[in-house]
């Protein structure tokens, strides 16, 4: 992960390049202001304070930078990246203005992911100064929540399988003095048998693993915390397209975001017990891998038919659920990159959400809007679950008709949470298809930050001591 440490500072009166912030209404006049050499270089930049745009302007022996925004009254997550990204390295302050929450895209606009190969046009750091300093620590740890999601997320699938995200965790409860348990290989066909099926065709290093992390004091409320590990999927048995397993290395993607929310809960020490549960298999394609036409069992009990090995993330979800729900929370979050239906749904830009609970669904959705990371809410229709009818079990894994296909998994998710358990799911793509200022391309997180507030606001609330 890129170090962003040190990119937002405290103002102490450092040397420091001035950024000036004009709107498209407001630039003509700005403009008007400056001497004529630097009206010509405004000009010659084609600068008309549009969003995002950025020009430098000479002045006397040095020179200042000048960014579009929408309102420099108000600014957004990503409102600087473009500067971010633009400007040579060097330090900077706005001028008449505070970051504020821009200091999140700011400082995502530094991301690279160099594991593989070297920054083909390195910058150095741009560093930005602000007199919020009690503001710095907090957004630069959800910024480095999101780097965190992009680069387990954008690592393939040989250096990033079940053995990876289980040291990803160790490394986590490491950090924060958290218990963890991992459950591996064919010792998860008793306890946890829909896991165990989807990823015991894969080779011995890629075994599957149930790792289940717990921190917190027990008096404070429990929650639970569920990602979809799915290091790779063929589509087992049936098996995708080429086009359709070029980027499955990105199907681990709930495990990332779930990962990343359990490290900021955990670092901002919010008063919770948690549990952090990552079912982590490769959907892989050998003589043991389960098959269409079988029924597994679960650990809750019910039977499943596999109309498709391909639906194979709501299976080792079920059964990572299943043990969340035993721990009787009062709140379950599950982020799975689940369905094509969600993207066909809503695009790539946001995370489809499912909640039982109205009031729920609302929280996340304004903290969504209030930090730039909106998911968008799809329903729980329980008519649409006798799509997963089966003949010899008591339903199947799958649905042959194009209907609804994010609902239906999500009402398949839902028969695993415990009776009366407040529980949010999180079907999302994981993966930026073109980059953004502020957001590359490859792994993004969806979702991460709005379930973030969202849990500051129910939990900072309740009283409890830290």
């Amino acid at each position: 992960m890129n170090d962003i440490v040190d990119l937002i500072q405290t103002d102490r009166g450092q040397d420091r390049i001035a950024i000036h912030l004009v709107t498209k209404a407001s630039c003509e006049d700005w403009v008007k202001a400056l001497s004529a050499g630097q009206r010509a270089s405004v000009s010659a930049q084609k600068f008309e304070g549009r969003p995002g745009q950025v020009a430098i302007v000479p002045d006397g022996d040095g020179w200042f930078a000048v960014g579009g925004v929408t309102n420099p009254e108000k600014l957004r997550s990503y409102c600087l990246a473009s500067l971010a990204e633009r400007l040579p390295a060097g330090t900077y302050a706005l001028v008449d203005a505070e970051p504020g929450a821009a200091m999140f895209g700011w400082a995502t606009a530094h991301y690279r992911f160099t594991r593989y190969k070297d920054d083909e046009n390195p910058q150095g750091p741009r560093i930005l100064l602000t007199a919020q300093a009690g503001r710095i620590t907090p957004l630069l740890a959800e910024a480095e929540a999101e780097l965190l999601v992009r680069d387990l997320v954008n690592t393939p699938a040989e250096d990033m399988g079940p053995a990876a995200l289980e040291a990803e965790c160790e490394k986590l409860a490491k950090a924060h003095s958290a218990d963890i348990k991992v459950v591996r290989g064919d010792d998860l066909e008793q306890g946890y048998p829909m896991v165990h099926a989807v990823g015991r065709a894969a080779a011995r290093h890629h075994a599957p693993r149930l790792i289940h992390l717990q921190w917190g004091k027990a008096d404070h409320p429990t929650i639970a915390i569920v990602g979809k590990g799915v290091c790779f999927d063929s589509g087992g048995l049936d098996i995708k397209p080429a086009v359709g397993m070029r980027l499955m290395k990105k199907d681990m993607g709930g495990a990332a975001h779930a990962i990343a929310l359990a490290r900021l809960i955990m670092a901002a020490n919010l008063p919770v017990r948690l549990n952090l549960l990552v079912p982590a298999v490769e959907n892989a394609i050998s003589g043991p891998a389960f098959r269409p036409g079988d029924v597994l069992q679960t650990r809750k009990g019910l039977t499943v038919e596999i109309h498709n090995t391909d639906a194979e993330g709501r299976l080792i979800l079920g059964d990572a659920l299943t043990r969340a729900s035993e721990e009787e929370p009062e709140l379950i979050i599950d982020f799975a990159t689940l369905t094509g239906a969600a993207r066909i749904a809503l695009g790539p830009d946001y995370a489809a959400m499912m909640t039982r609970e109205d009031a729920t669904a609302s929280e996340i959705i304004e903290a969504g809007k209030a930090h730039d990371d909106e998911p968008w809410r799809l329903p729980l229709p329980e008519a649409y679950f006798e799509y997963l009818s089966s003949d010899v079990a008591d339903f199947s894994n799958a649905h042959a008709n194009p209907f609804a296909g994010a609902s239906v998994a999500g009402l398949f998710l839902d028969k695993f949470v415990g009776e009366g358990i407040d529980w949010v799911h999180f079907d999302t793509f994981a993966w930026r298809p073109s980059p953004k200022p502020g957001r590359s391309k490859g792994g993004t997180a969806y979702g991460l930050r709005a379930m973030w507030h969202a849990l500051q606001a129910r939990y900072r609330s309740t009283g409890r001591a830290d």
